[in-house]
């Protein structure tokens, strides 16, 4: 990996998030007198009068020879043009594609996505041209300001889930470089870090919300003299809870007596973000239309379907734990009529009618009336799950006695998840920056200007490496002795190199040392693997992961058996290797592929 260049100008951080994503940025110059003068873009226009946020849409429309036609908003209206048209077999329109690679575990660079209608494209190829939407739209932003910075003079942040594998961290930079980012003008970010790093860089927040013991939210103004969140005690620890649309991402930091931050302990989450609640909304809406109707909606009338979830976005964000009565959802009448009379043989207000939830729903010209409580239950498993999350942590020995919970992420201003915390913490002070969705953002843009502002993080994962040793019958068992070179062996050892759970601080490296074996080897492979295990033994145990193959090739091979010393770089945001051959004292070229 390149070397980080420090001759940038501006930091710019791109949250490339599930459901939406944006950019914010600060000059270089700004950062040593005004770290906090951090600017993001806030001109996204939907076009219309649905729900409006601080950044656009995660969309991608491509054209028929799937090359970009545009991203955001811009992508969702016109992809809703094309379907009036009937031309959406010439484009290929994807959303909320993000996932694709928390829910893979065989991440390759060769793998594909299908579209909205089922139609594959490459999957870098859809994530590299939505990062260059991003860098291009500030890029054309930068150049009407007449701000004379080029692309090559930016540091650019990639944010990504804390719990992401290293195989998705290292996906996530080879889009950035097919987006024309090089490595030494790229960092990778950890989201719930950088709502951290935010957060303690303020010295006050213009107003906080916090839970009063009735359990209603207040909001309480502080003074400019006031310490909220900047916690001028060292040793305070606090729990960021990231809770995005696709992940809720959570870990536990400790502030420094020399205002950096430590995690202790290691990141936990699952795909419990916003997008879940959405899937629970689709489920009960087939569950009166049935799940054909709804795909003929989602593959027919895409721009009808996507008014739908806008709308009930919309609901997700105002519902509170205190409303009774009915909640309204503006709903593609005209769409559902006519697909419930072609495919189910009779027309919208009677499919609403026959449906088990009837009694739960009323009709209003275009508009389905739910009951409260029938809505607040799509609510209830992704909020069951995340405080789950939570009091797993919270059994952790270092965490017990965190008072704090620092909420951040688009989902975290659901006012039902922030009562459902509250309610099962009573004890714990929560804390909501403003502008939550984009506290990860500037904080991104914080880290680009000062990486070493996490000091440690905690391993979450064993790495090893594939050893062969000289076989033992008791200690491997006869299903693992092999033959090299009429030498009995075991070819599958793993050899840890670290374990999980440890503290790990930045720059961390741990040494090992690899021989040739045969004559004038002009190369050697090293496959590394992870497991969540603390004592593996081998790698193909259960819950074992290949993580990927390193190669190293030696420095003009001889006859001489050659010994090559291996460095393994942990603390980063991302794993790194290097090696060196003894003899010459030259670094190996070498390849860390995560992405076979």
């Amino acid at each position: 990996m390149a070397k980080l260049k420090n001759n940038y100008l501006m930091v710019a951080a791109l949250d490339f998030g599930t459901t939406y994503s944006g950019y914010a940025f600060s000059m270089k110059e700004n950062f040593k007198y005004d770290p906090l003068k951090i600017r993001a873009n806030q001109a996204w226009n939907s076009g219309g009068k649905h729900f409006m946020s601080l950044k656009t849409p995660t969309c991608i429309l491509l054209d028929a020879k799937k090359d970009f036609d545009s991203f955001g908003y811009d992508a969702e209206n016109k992809y809703a043009d094309i379907l009036m048209d009937g031309k959406q077999d010439k484009f290929y329109y994807f959303h909320r594609f993000k996932m694709n690679l928390h829910n893979n575990k065989n991440i390759t660079l060769d793998m594909m996505m299908e579209d909205i209608s089922g139609k594959p494209v490459s999957a870098i190829h859809v994530f590299s041209l939505s990062i260059k939407a991003l860098t291009s739209h500030l890029i054309d932003k930068l150049a009407k300001q007449g701000t004379g910075i080029h692309d090559d003079e930016i540091r650019w942040v990639l944010t990504v889930p804390a719990i992401w594998t290293d195989s998705a961290k290292q996906f996530m930079r080879r889009s950035a470089n097919a987006a024309g980012i090089s490595d030494e003008n790229l960092l990778i970010a950890l989201e719930p870090e950088c709502a951290s790093i935010y957060c303690q860089y303020q010295n006050y927040l213009p107003t906080e919300r916090l839970h009063g013991p009735d359990g209603k939210v207040k909001r309480f103004l502080v003074s400019m003299k006031s310490l909220l969140f900047s916690m001028p005690e060292s040793g305070q620890k606090y729990m960021v809870i990231d809770l995005g649309g696709g992940t809720a991402d959570i870990t536990v930091h400790q502030k420094m007596s020399d205002n950096s931050l430590k995690e202790i302990c290691r990141a936990t989450g699952s795909d419990c973000g916003g997008t879940s609640v959405d899937s629970a909304f689709f489920q009960m809406m087939a569950k009166i239309f049935g799940a054909p109707l709804m795909n003929l909606l989602k593959k027919e009338d895409t721009s009808a379907y996507l008014d739908l979830f806008r709308e009930f976005e919309t609901v997700k964000r105002t519902i509170t734990s205190e409303k009774s009565g009915r909640v309204n959802i503006t709903v593609p009448y005209t769409t559902l009529d006519l697909l419930c009379k072609k495919h189910l043989r009779e027309d919208f207000p009677s499919t609403v009618h026959a449906s088990s939830l009837s009694t739960k729903i009323s009709l209003k010209a275009d508009k389905m009336r739910f009951e409260v409580d029938l809505i607040k239950t799509l609510f209830e498993s992704t909020i069951q799950e995340i405080i789950k999350l939570i009091g797993e942590i919270l059994q952790r020995q270092t965490a017990r006695d965190v008072p704090t919970f620092l909420l951040v992420g688009g989902f975290s201003e659901c006012v039902l998840v922030q009562d459902a915390i509250q309610k099962k913490f009573k004890d714990k002070k929560i804390v909501i920056p403003d502008e939550a969705e984009i506290t990860i953002l500037k904080g991104a843009v914080l880290f680009g200007h000062k990486p070493d502002y996490i000091t440690s993080r905690i391993l979450g994962l064993t790495y090893g490496i594939r050893n062969c040793v000289n076989f033992d019958k008791e200690k491997h068992g006869e299903k693992r002795r092999v033959l090299y070179q009429g030498i009995e062996k075991c070819d599958d050892e793993f050899n840890t190199v670290l374990k999980s759970g440890v503290e790990v601080p930045i720059g961390t490296i741990k040494t090992d040392s690899l021989r040739t074996f045969m004559p004038f080897q002009h190369a050697m492979d090293i496959e590394m693997f992870c497991t969540r295990e603390d004592n593996p033994k081998f790698v193909d145990e259960d819950g074992m992961r290949f993580l990927g193959k390193m190669t190293i090739n030696i420095p003009e091979p001889s006859k001489e058996t050659r010994y090559v010393d291996i460095e393994y770089h942990f603390g980063n945001t991302e794993l790194r290797l290097k090696a060196i051959d003894r003899q010459s004292k030259v670094e190996c070229e070498t390849s860390l592929n995560l992405l076979l």
